[in-house]
């Protein structure tokens, strides 16, 4: 029989699962919380999920992994080494489970991104490994998620095991990571475009494979950045099996319950385009568009355990929300609307100007105004716009006090967090405030602005 592999992308996240089957019976790697998807798979496919794989205790969703494996009856195969309140199947580095004839799983011990970190490998004539966190495509997965005690550690391991996949494993082998895709867990927490990989390409172009081991780490360490805030909960979610997401329609509210939400502290967001939210919104609410990470970053800035209540134009976007947000352990939305702003209020609506670097350039040359650079520490020493402001996003809340007044102008990479933090000052009574919707590294130096680095001064 064929073997097929599925993968499952969750863009938002940054992250793959995978269902492997025969025909018959499947595996499955990682799964996010939203167990329907995978199950539709499986149905589609017409096979049996028997067994359940987890590569590591998650730090950036809730894992889908337990629940399924109770709705299925599968094997649900965690590593022994990892300290979990629910039952299991203990696995360790060197045991092979032979899920079919086909199908036969040998698990490798890959410490670095955690310290228990197992890949999966799909052994046959067409070899895969399902990497997890360890080897990505062109990267691995960061070390520093346990804590900076135990980065300088992990990182050593992460190289070792690198080098252990490609040292054992041959050329042809697929390599099919969990992280990678724009997710922080990532090392690098970029998205390269690249959608596969090898072995014998990793062997080529993956840092943990071309530089030394005292380079690799040192290169590593210097390039981590700032994670969500809401990684700290996943783990302990993860630890104690998490159950399926409760994805029923939330209360909905009329405009006066909207109000009291809004007095009461609760985070209204809007999950409309940012063009559309500059347009009019209202006043107090913030905008988490759905068209960017929409989970990572609501995740990174509410305080944990704030009443949300979700603002959509229609039914299904703020379904989409709400099964985003049950990835990372967001349970529940208080409430949601639907419509438009004026079926939101019925007091003015708020709104900010929308522009590019070129408007921004030309307001450079007639009156002086605050650039707000909201991206993050990495993107900011790479290149900035000389004399702005630097406030990553993450930090913004805690910081709208020390912004200057009058006039800002707030940009990031593409415009999506520069919304975000539009939304944010003007919720906060700024009443100068534009949003830079514009590509940084297209337009900002063609459009005459001043980029500065750490080490290089460029017109």
């Amino acid at each position: 029989m064929t073997t097929t592999i599925v993968a499952i992308d969750t863009p938002s996240l940054g992250d793959r699962s995978y269902l492997v089957h025969d025909g018959r019976v499947a595996f499955v790697v990682d799964p996010q919380r939203d167990i329907d998807r995978m199950l539709a798979a499986a149905d589609g496919a017409g096979v049996r999920i028997t067994h359940v794989f987890e590569t590591h205790i998650h730090n950036d969703y809730v894992t889908g992994g337990f629940a399924l494996a109770q709705q299925t009856g599968a094997q649900y195969f965690v590593n022994a080494a990892d300290v979990v309140s629910f039952d299991r199947t203990p696995i360790s580095g060197g045991d092979v489970v032979d899920v079919s004839p086909e199908l036969r799983v040998r698990v490798v011990a890959t410490p670095g991104h955690t310290f228990t970190h197992v890949s999966y490998v799909l052994e046959g004539d067409e070899p895969a490994v399902f990497s997890g966190g360890s080897l990505l495509f062109g990267s691995t997965g960061r070390p520093d998620l346990l804590g900076p005690e135990h980065t300088h550690a992990l990182a050593h391991h992460q190289f070792a095991s690198a080098r252990s996949l490609a040292r054992e494993l041959p050329n042809a082998t697929v390599v099919m990571p969990t992280h990678g895709f724009g997710s922080f867990c990532s090392a690098t927490a970029t998205t390269s475009g690249v959608t596969g990989s090898t072995i014998g390409t990793e062997r080529l172009s993956n840092p943990a494979l071309t530089r030394s081991e005292e380079d690799y780490v040192a290169e590593i360490i210097a390039g981590l950045d700032a994670y969500p805030a809401y990684y700290v909960h996943m783990g302990p979610a993860n630890s104690h099996g998490p159950s399926g997401p409760d994805l029923s329609p939330p209360l909905q509210a009329d405009k006066p319950e909207l109000l009291r939400r809004l007095h009461a502290g609760e985070w209204l967001v809007d999950l409309r385009s940012r063009s559309a939210f500059a347009v009019g919104h209202v006043p107090g609410t913030f905008n988490f568009g759905l068209d960017g990470q929409f989970a990572t970053y609501l995740g990174w800035l509410i305080p944990w355990g704030t009443p949300v209540t979700l603002l959509g134009e229609g039914p299904e976007q703020v379904a989409e929300a709400q099964r985003e947000l049950v990835r990372i352990g967001i349970d529940s939305p208080s409430a949601a609307a639907t419509g438009e702003p004026r079926d939101w209020t019925d007091g003015p609506l708020g709104h900010f100007e929308r522009a590019t670097f070129a408007d921004l350039a030309q307001v450079l040359h007639h009156r002086r105004v605050t650039v707000l650079d909201v991206r993050r520490v990495s993107e900011w020493r790479e290149s900035h716009i000389d004399g702005a402001v630097h406030v990553p996003l993450h930090r913004l809340l805690e910081s709208l006090g020390d912004l200057p007044t009058g006039e800002v102008w707030i940009h990031c990479a593409g415009g999506y967090r520069a919304s975000i933090a539009a939304s944010f000052l003007v919720a906060n009574n700024h009443q100068q405030v534009v949003a830079v919707d514009d590509s940084f590294s297209d337009h900002a130096a063609t459009a005459g602005l001043v980029l500065v680095s750490e080490h290089v001064l460029t017109d």
